[in-house]
């Protein structure tokens, strides 16, 4: 696409041009693959409780994302009288933007990342880190107590767990010696016995359990806990702006799956490197991969009750922190012996 771009248009604006229309192609995917996702998670639910879920809307409730999607972009805002308006209507636009902004070094194949750069895992770092900053303006500015509660326990919670994904990751790191995701992936390559979930499967677990808690889903869900907070930092929301917040929560979810596949389960890579598997292209294996977690996320959300904030906190400090620290001198003196 690019070399398209720029054999038309020229160096400069061919690149401009390429680059453009890459990022709205992820967008345009990842908004799409959402209504989708947001269904299966509705469905999954479902049929838990042993319920349809979802099944008026199109064939099989197949747009009932989008009639969702149409109803909050035609309800009117309502913003409370009490509120700082400005950083009201602030906060979820940067909960959305910065959702979609991590997507920027995620390569879905190789050499399909917008921005294939060497530091694309402290460029997540990064934004993950802002991405509580939303969510904490939106409780501040709704001037009320329970949004307030709500962001308060979100900007604990998401900053206690980053710390053991980012200790988890490191050990990623340790073994594929490159901070870009890319060359991650391709230290990955020939089959499933060289995925590194099977040789980190104990910092896997912890990777998992801490995306729930990062993503501020069920059975962490406690910064929109509905049966305390009656839906925490959002509960003055509604219409657009609460449809921002909500894509923004689903987009890091979809993120946190991304980054299972592309940390632990060999990416674009086929289960095994032989044929019939090879004959897949390798965008499917990743779009495989990923809402393969997506359900393991739907099924958490559905059948695991909800954590006390002291037990969650726990976790995170007590448990998580200590064994993630001892994983990582331990495998650093391994690789470094051996």
């Amino acid at each position: 696409m690019y070399d398209y771009f720029q054999s038309v248009l020229g160096l400069e604006w061919g690149y401009l041009v390429a680059v453009v229309t890459h990022i709205l192609m992820i967008t345009v995917g990842i908004l799409i693959g959402l209504a989708f996702l947001l269904l299966m998670d509705r469905k999954v639910w479902a049929a838990v409780q042993l319920r349809k879920g979802p099944n008026v809307v199109g064939p099989f409730g197949l747009l009932q994302s989008f009639a969702d999607f149409f109803k909050f972009a035609t309800k009117e805002p309502v913003i409370p009288a009490g509120a700082d308006k400005t950083v009201f209507l602030l906060a979820p636009l940067i909960s959305f933007v910065l959702a979609f902004a991590a997507w920027a070094v995620i390569p879905v194949y190789e050499g399909w990342a917008v921005a294939n750069i060497n530091v694309g895992a402290l460029y997540l770092f990064a934004i993950s880190s802002l991405g509580v900053y939303g969510i904490i303006m939106g409780g501040w500015a709704s001037n009320s107590k329970y949004p307030f509660l709500g962001s308060l326990r979100s900007a604990a919670q998401m900053v206690s767990y980053e710390v053991s994904l980012g200790f988890v990751i490191v050990t990623v790191f340790l073994l594929a010696d490159s901070l870009n995701l890319s060359e991650i992936v391709m230290a990955q390559s020939g089959g499933v016995h060289h995925w590194y979930f099977l040789k980190l499967f104990p910092v896997f677990v912890v990777f998992f359990i801490s995306a729930l808690a990062e993503t501020n889903r069920p059975p962490f869900d406690l910064p929109e806990a509905e049966s305390e907070l009656v839906a925490g930092y959002q509960v003055e929301y509604g219409s657009t702006p609460y449809l921002l917040f909500m894509i923004a929560e689903y987009a890091n979810i979809v993120l946190m799956c991304a980054l299972m596949t592309l940390f632990f389960f060999g990416g674009w890579h086929p289960l095994f490197d032989i044929a019939p598997f090879t004959w897949l292209h390798g965008v499917f294996w990743f779009l495989g991969k990923v809402v393969f977690f997506f359900f393991m996320f739907a099924m958490a959300k559905a059948m695991v009750p909800r954590y006390r904030y002291d037990q969650l906190m726990r976790i995170g400090w007590k448990i998580f922190l200590p064994f993630t620290l001892f994983w990582i001198f331990g495998q650093a003196v391994f690789m470094a012996v051996f």
